[in-house]
């Protein structure tokens, strides 16, 4: 997993409430596991103008001018700015893949759905919950200011504004270790490698006929 230590990026405001995962990325995109190649179909049906498939060439595709992350103020956008209960809908985790294939790797939001939240730690995504009326005011500014950018720093749990104003945030200490060494749940196990190995040997040497 990508580790996430310091980000300075580009915000883009998605102002919609319940952004749900089949929005994120649509049914039709699941079949492939392969975690990377989804980034051209984030928001595939808000995105484009006609319906796509899997194995098109979407660099060909009729692009809406209205949606957000089209606009050329919001191109290269890392930072996804949300509302109430981001990520609600089905557990598929190719929503966060989605995520971090286009390039976002922060999303700031009021509340997020729970499946959605988890996936995005065991992802390499940090989700940042901050209060309505802070968001609100974020939005505001955002708005105000094309090329609007935040410095979004994990080890100091700390947001810096343009103006160098800072919003503290707060973050589950164990996520936040992994998030800050790109340790997913295979990498977490890996850190005992040589514990497992030598468990095995010795497995095999106390009950041989369960590896025969």
């Amino acid at each position: 997993m990508q580790a996430f230590t310091q980000l300075s990026g580009i915000v883009a405001p998605l102002d919609r409430p319940n952004v749900d995962t089949d929005a994120i990325i649509p049914k039709q995109y699941l079949k492939s596991i392969k975690r990377t190649g989804f980034g051209p179909n984030l928001f595939d049906d808000w995105r484009y103008l006609d319906a796509g498939e899997p194995g098109q060439d979407h660099s060909q595709r009729a692009l809406n001018p209205e949606f957000v992350l089209n606009q050329s103020r919001y191109q290269d956008t890392q930072i996804l700015l949300g509302r109430d209960n981001f990520g609600c809908g089905s557990s598929r985790e190719h929503a966060v893949w989605a995520f971090m294939d286009y390039g976002i790797r922060v999303i700031i939001a009021p509340s997020f759905a729970d499946i959605f939240f988890n996936n995005s730690f065991n992802n390499g995504l940090l989700p940042i919950v901050l209060d309505e009326a802070t968001v609100d005011g974020l939005f505001d500014e955002v708005e105000a200011q094309p090329g609007y950018q935040l410095t979004v720093d994990l080890e100091a749990k700390c947001i810096t504004t343009p103006s160098g104003r800072e919003i503290a945030f707060d973050v589950d200490e164990y996520r936040r270790y992994r998030l800050l060494n790109g340790l997913d749940d295979i990498g977490l196990t890996l850190q005992h490698a040589d514990a497992i190995k030598a468990y095995e040997a010795q497995r095999q040497k106390t009950a041989p006929w369960l590896f025969s």
